[in-house]
């Protein structure tokens, strides 16, 4: 018998390729998404490379009867709904905290009455804040977040109390959630009342810590969109990307189709059960890097990177993914180099014809004191 999969957001950027993914192994998948216009544009239609085979409620997770009718006939749920970006996150307050969190409850409460076999829900490596660093003497240790006056003076590193500079490690499960961000909170929300819910009603439950993702279909009109797209969005208008502090900030990027299939991984491994999991790449980019390789790969590597010196409240320096849990329990392996994943995703930006609003977004963080 063929598992009916209900994807929430499973519209989206994330959520369409988990729907290929899905019925490339023989489920049934049915999608439900608001089609907000940040993400899908002021038509908010139905997306043309949603495949045809979806079936698509268009409803929103905070909607008792839309999501009831969604669950009928459903055996297992990838949670993906929710409000998307640190900056935008700490002056829409009210919104991701009702997206995220009164999205992921009335979900749950749903499922009370129509329980199902397991939820994988979406994390997110915002969580950890700042991720793992070495000391001076060889210690793993978990940093403070960096205080506001030494962001002023340009002093970006993460530092000791000595003031000696720690060097980043990859990150693993068992840090403790720093939460520097509104949009970090409400991640961590979603992850925990999915984690604790489930099991008391008898239904199994999977924690996914998504790293930065990347891939074709990302909203790249949408300014709070991973880093990548902005980036792609800028080249496109023929400006410079813009990037915070030195560039010199690391992190993990993960191409979208190796997501979807640790999505699917984590519904069909049984000893997953209870568990959360890191998925990045487990490689480590400086932001500026990633800048470079994208200008290659689009041609455009005429336009320099323009190195703001600013910060954003709610951004930390470096993180990025130990996977080594995933790749044991889940078998789960990165299957695309970014150097490849950048060729495909120059590929599909052929054609694309992205508004850029980083300007804009970047004027409205700045007159709200989050880039300062």
């Amino acid at each position: 018998m063929h598992k009916k999969a209900l994807i929430t957001g499973g519209a989206g950027f994330v959520g369409s390729h988990l729907a290929d993914e899905l019925l490339e192994h023989g489920y049934i998948v049915r999608a439900l998404d608001n089609l907000s216009e940040q993400v899908h544009g002021p038509e908010r239609a139905r997306p043309a490379y949603l495949d045809p085979e979806v079936e698509l409620i268009r409803g929103d997770v905070r909607d008792p009867a839309a999501v009831r009718k969604a669950l009928a006939g459903i055996d297992v749920v990838f949670h993906l709904a929710a409000a998307v970006g640190v900056g935008q996150s700490m002056y829409q307050i009210a919104e991701y905290t009702d997206s995220n969190g009164m999205g992921t409850a009335v979900l749950l409460e749903a499922l009370l009455d129509q329980p199902i076999e397991r939820v994988v829900v979406a994390s997110s490596m915002s969580i950890y804040g700042e991720g793992f660093y070495r000391d001076a003497h060889g210690r793993i240790v978990a940093p403070n977040e960096r205080k506001i006056d030494q962001l002023r003076r340009r002093d970006w590193e993460v530092r000791d109390a000595q003031g000696e500079a720690l060097i980043p490690v990859p990150t693993d499960e068992s840090k403790c959630p720093a939460l520097p961000s509104v949009y970090a909170i409400s991640k961590y929300h979603q992850e925990r009342l999915c984690m604790s819910v489930c099991p008391a009603y008898g239904m199994e439950a999977v924690g996914l810590r998504f790293f930065n993702i990347y891939g074709s279909r990302q909203a790249l009109s949408n300014p709070y969109t991973g880093v990548l797209a902005i980036f792609a969005s800028r080249f496109l208008n023929k400006k410079p990307p813009l990037i915070n502090e030195d560039g010199r900030q690391q992190r993990d990027f993960v191409s979208v189709h190796d997501i979807a299939r640790a999505c699917r991984l984590a519904m069909e491994e049984p000893a997953a059960a209870g568990e959360v999991f890191n998925i990045g790449s487990g490689r480590a980019f400086s932001i500026l890097e990633i800048a470079d390789q994208m200008a290659r790969v689009l041609g455009q590597e005429d336009l320099k990177p323009k190195i703001t010196g600013k910060y954003r409240v709610g951004d930390i320096r470096n993180c990025f993914a130990d996977i080594s849990k995933a790749r044991r329990v889940l078998r789960y392996e990165p299957q695309v180099k970014l150097e490849d994943g950048l060729e495909n995703l120059a590929e599909w930006l052929e054609g694309q014809i992205p508004v850029d609003h980083v300007d804009a977004a970047q004027e409205e963080l700045e007159a709200r004191g989050l880039a300062v």
